[in-house]
């Protein structure tokens, strides 16, 4: 099984409210916000951008978060590096990470319970 493409964008802020009116700025609807300074935009039927506030003295991260229907049928060719398998979320799915020959680690997300 491979991967179905491009589910989210994660971005950390060190600022969630001047980053949600950047992207509101750029036509981006916001989805949701949470009570601790997060939230999902939207544009159009792209993938999502889920921006979470980290503190200041934190580099702030972006990861490209893949997509698969089912954690328990992908198996990744021998060729790509797992870094972590997958493992469940606080946020209701299960992730696993996987790093590119450039050194880039990337999120692989599918539903709980797959």
């Amino acid at each position: 099984m491979t991967t179905e493409g491009i589910e989210a964008v994660f971005l950390e802020t060190h600022n969630w409210g001047r980053s949600a009116r950047f992207f509101q700025a750029l036509g981006f609807e916001l989805d949701f916000e949470t009570d601790h300074n997060s939230g999902q935009f939207r544009n159009g039927k792209g993938p999502s951008v889920f921006i979470a506030e980290v503190p200041a003295d934190r580099e702030p991260r972006t990861s490209i978060v893949l997509t698969v229907p089912a954690a328990a049928e992908f198996q990744p060719d021998p060729a790509v590096e797992v870094v972590t398998p997958f493992e469940d979320t606080h946020y209701g799915t299960r992730e696993m990470t996987v790093r590119d020959p450039d050194g880039r680690v990337w999120n692989i997300q599918a539903p709980t319970g797959t």
